[in-house]
């Protein structure tokens, strides 16, 4: 359940990923997206991460995601995906029982 979960969290993240790079400004950085989208959202996140986290946060993690180009984002998280998803994918059952042949 879990595996599937992952492996169609991976592809819409995939596929917003493309979507992002080649239908949007080129080379868009995220913060910039963030603010096309909307004023208040960047200002929410940035408030939010201060007061109820902690303010190395914002300037050592999120500052440096703002800067990079929007796609790369759900691209890494999608990969990150797909990879978890493929390490808890299980072993098959063998097709029939062995038996030692008797001779």
């Amino acid at each position: 359940m879990l595996r599937h979960a992952l492996a169609i969290a991976s592809a819409i993240l995939l596929v917003g990923a493309v979507a992002l790079a080649t239908l949007g400004p080129p080379e868009v950085p995220l913060g910039q997206l963030l603010l096309m989208i909307d004023r208040d959202t960047a200002e929410a996140l940035h408030t939010g991460i201060e007061q109820h986290v902690a303010s190395w946060l914002w300037s050592d993690v999120v500052m440096p995601l703002l800067i990079r180009p929007a796609w790369l984002l759900p691209a890494s998280l999608g990969l990150v995906c797909a990879g978890a998803a493929l390490s808890l994918r299980g072993r098959k059952a063998a097709g029939g029982t062995h038996r030692r042949s008797q001779r």
